[in-house]
Parts: structure tokens; C-alpha cells; sequence
């Protein structure tokens, strides 16, 4: 297995080194519970922490050297010193992702890049072994992460952008070096830190602006990601994927059967069917994302349909849960305005039990915050739910927005437990209850106390 030297460290990141010694590294590291022999650890720095607090330590444990900022005292031990220790990561990343000639794909946008990565690393797994970001580690921690996880036996990799300003999603894709990138949709997520909309497009079209020469896959059915054509660079493929609107992949005769979703895939002139283990019109749109990504690497349909059944689905996106005669389904790894109205309508669209919705606040809205959560209340009304039970203070809105357009059953509480107890109280065998929330609510906690 090809491993990183010290030297290639102190060329990447233009390091100060006390040795000078021909090392070789079992692996990068920036967590120093997960020190093991051979090991380069990285002492990252936040607010509340300073990895170099625990360099000495790292280095007892059998890391072969630790990398620190210029600022640091001296340790017993091998130690790199360089300017900023993230910058750092981040090129030592760059080198070692730039020695694999594989497809990488990258993939950004408001919501549904978790699920998309997910789709799209199944569809890819019909080339061989795939490398794709863990949970959501979608961040400057997290992306190089993923990319020092490549290896020989990757065939491909998938990896997930996340966003939380402009240029930070052009920074990223310098280390990424995608040759294929997916811009999923555009809403309303972040828009408290970006201002509006159009600063969020702006921030997702990075994207865009760094595929040279491979394949660009838009979302034509929203209005922001078809509009970034317009950034593509010259001799840079692009491919377009929609439920409503013309684009190049187009899916119709939507379904859902058990845990499946099934329609018809309309590509070049010719239908295929097809069937996705997961459930949701909106997972539709995502699974023709990934099968555009299939596309683009010159897999068959039939290697792309083999692929994408043996998805394996990052938990808590529409998760079904049966327990004690109730349906409980698991949304709760995030929320936006989109992706609460999307599964809010998907549980209608599938189940006609009776149905409860456990709701929380969607984080990160700004001005815009009260509106949109008075707007999931009523539709929650307007597809036909019985009881809202609400956690948090702007799921307070949620529960004035339902009462408004007409809901009786309205419960809202402060606690976990409060809200578990409540759900206990009210639910009866046969019942759906959706849990969906912003991941910072912690819904988990919800579903393990019933």
C-alpha cells in the first residue's frame, strides 16, 4: 500500500521539520483518541480545543510525528510546524487525493446530498469499490478527511460538499479535484448566513466553476441549479436531470411499493424501469442525479440498476422504523423548508393510517424563519395529519401555522421526554408518526425513549 513520507509532508505543506528522517506514515489522523502506531497526527485548533494540547501524549501513543503550528513548544518526538495546521490537513489531502486517476464526484446543494451521495456512491459501486464521505463530514475537517481515505482498491469516490459562506465551496473543490460535480437544488438553508437565495446559488455554482473538462449534473426542476449552465466552463459536459421539467434524464410513472419506489427512466429516446430502495418522489430526483453520474462514467443502465440496489442508506433519512405496533418514520437527520414539505407529502402520498407529526425546529432561516415554519403547520393540514406534537421554540410556529389552518390536535413541548411521553400518550396501534427536525434537535432521543 502506498503511503505518504515525510518529505512529501514537508513539500505539501512547507513545513519546518526537526528531522529529516526517511518516514513513512500508516495514516493521517486529527482525532487524538484514535492514535495508532506509525500515525501522522494533525493538532487541529477551535475554540474550545487545541490538538496540540495533546501532541506529547500522541506521540507516547506511537504516532510517528505530530504537526503543529509555528507557535507550539517543542515535543520529544518528530514534529512539523508550519503556519496553520487546517491549511496544512487540507494540502496534505490535496497531495495524496491528486496520486488516484479515479472518478471523483462531487456534491453540494441545499438538501438531499447525503442521500445523493449515498445513491450515487451505490451506482458507482458497479465499478469497483467506492470511497464516499462518512455521515455528513461535509466540512474543511471533513472533506479532506474523506479524501485521505482513498486508497489502491478504490475504483471511484463520492464526496459531499457542504457550504456555510461564499468561496468556501471553491476552496474545497481545489482539493477535491472533482472530475464530475452535482448541484442538487437550491433554497432556502443558510440563507441567515448568506443573506438570500441568490448568494446561496452563488456559493453552490463554485461547483460548477470547478469542473474542467468532465461533466457538470444540474437539477432542472429548480430554478437556481438550471439556471448555472451559465458557469460552466468551456469543453465541460452537462447533463440535466427532472420530474417536471425537460432535461436530459427524466423520471414519470412514480410509485411507491413497501420500501421501494419504482418509475420509468426516459434517457436518450428509450424508457427503462426502474427501482430504488428507498422511498419519496424527492428521492426520485436524487436517484436520477446519481444515475446521470452512472451515465457519465459509461456504465450500462443494467450496471447502473445493479448498482444502485445494493444502496445502503446513511440512517435517519426517511428510516422505517416498526415498533410496538406504530410506524415511526425516521427523518430527523436534517431539515429545511424543502425537505420538510418533501417527506411531510411522502408520508401522505404512501400511508392512509392515521398519522402524527413529531416536528422541530429547522435552524439557520433568519428573517425568514417565523413564515416558513407557519407554512409546515398548515401543510401538515393540508395532508391530512392528526396530531402535531412540536419540540422547541420555533416549533412553536409549526403548531401556530397548523391551529391556523384548522388542526386540533396540538401539542408542544420543551424536553425530549415531555415530548415522548406526550407521543405515548396520544399514539395507537396502526399510527404513522414522522419525526423531522434540524439534526441539532436531536430527535434520536425522541424515538429511543418510546
Amino acid at each position: 500500500m502506498t503511503k505518504l513520507n515525510l518529505q512529501e509532508i514537508i513539500k505539501a505543506t512547507n513545513a519546518d521539520s526537526n528531522s529529516a528522517e526517511n518516514i513513512f506514515f500508516e495514516g493521517v489522523t486529527t482525532d487524538s483518541r484514535k492514535i495508532t502506531k506509525g500515525v501522522l497526527f494533525v493538532a487541529l485548533k477551535g475554540e474550545k480545543f487545541n490538538g496540540e494540547d495533546f501532541a506529547q501524549d500522541a506521540l507516547n501513543k506511537g504516532a510517528a510525528a505530530v504537526l503543529v503550528s509555528k507557535t507550539a513548544p517543542n515535543f520529544d518526538g518528530v514534529t512539523l510546524k508550519v503556519d496553520d495546521t487546517l491549511t496544512a490537513y487540507q494540502q496534505i489531502a490535496k497531495s495524496w487525493r491528486e496520486r488516484f486517476q479515479i472518478p471523483v464526484v462531487a456534491i453540494t446543494g441545499s438538501n438531499g446530498k447525503t442521500t445523493t451521495k449515498d445513491l450515487t456512491a451505490a451506482v458507482l459501486s458497479s465499478l469497483g469499490k467506492v470511497c464516499k464521505t462518512s455521515a455528513n463530514f461535509n466540512n474543511e475537517i471533513g472533506v479532506p478527511m474523506t479524501l485521505l481515505e482513498i486508497d489502491e482498491t478504490h475504483k471511484a469516490a463520492v464526496v459531499e460538499i457542504g457550504m456555510r459562506g461564499l468561496h468556501q465551496i471553491e476552496t474545497l473543490a481545489q482539493y477535491v479535484k472533482p472530475n464530475i460535480g452535482i448541484v442538487i437544488n437550491v433554497n432556502e438553508t443558510h440563507i441567515e448566513i448568506l443573506g438570500s437565495i441568490e448568494n446561496i446559488a452563488r456559493a453552490k455554482g463554485e461547483l460548477v466553476q470547478a469542473i474542467h473538462g468532465g461533466t457538470v449534473i444540474l437539477n432542472a426542476d429548480n430554478f437556481y441549479t438550471a439556471e448555472m449552465k451559465k458557469f460552466a466552463n468551456p469543453g465541460t459536459k452537462i447533463l440535466t436531470y427532472g420530474i417536471d421539467n425537460a432535461a436530459d434524464l427524466t423520471a414519470e410513472n412514480i410509485s411507491v411499493s413497501g420500501n421501494s419506489t419504482l418509475f420509468d427512466l426516459r434517457y436518450n429516446g428509450e424508457i427503462f424501469n426502474f427501482e430504488i430502495p428507498i422511498i419519496g418522489r424527492h428521492n426520485v430526483s436524487n436517484a436520477l442525479a446519481a444515475i446521470a453520474a452512472g451515465l457519465s462514467v459509461d456504465l450500462t443502465i443494467d450496471e447502473i440498476k445493479r448498482g444502485i440496489s445494493s444502496l445502503v442508506t446513511t440512517k435517519m433519512r426517511l428510516e422505517v422504523i416498526r415498533r410496538n405496533g406504530l410506524t415511526l418514520i425516521n427523518d430527523a437527520y436534517n431539515a429545511s423548508p424543502a425537505s420538510m414539505q418533501a417527506a411531510i407529502q411522502t408520508v401522505a402520498e404512501i400511508y392512509s393510517n392515521r398519522k402524527i407529526a413529531m416536528l422541530g425546529d429547522m435552524l439557520e432561516l433568519g428573517e425568514i424563519s417565523e413564515k416558513v415554519h407557519r407554512e409546515v403547520g398548515a401543510q401538515l393540514v393540508e395532508n391530512n395529519f392528526d396530531t402535531l406534537i412540536t419540540l422547541g421554540e420555533l416549533g412553536k410556529f409549526i403548531a401556530a401555522g397548523a391551529k391556523d389552518a384548522g388542526l386540533k390536535n396540538i401539542f408542544s413541548f420543551d424536553t425530549h421526554e415531555d415530548a415522548a411521553k406526550k407521543i405515548l400518550e396520544v399514539a395507537k396501534a396502526g399510527d404513522v408518526i414522522l419525526f423531522k427536525a434540524s439534526h441539532g434537535m436531536h430527535f434520536e432521543k425522541i424515538i429511543e425513549l418510546i
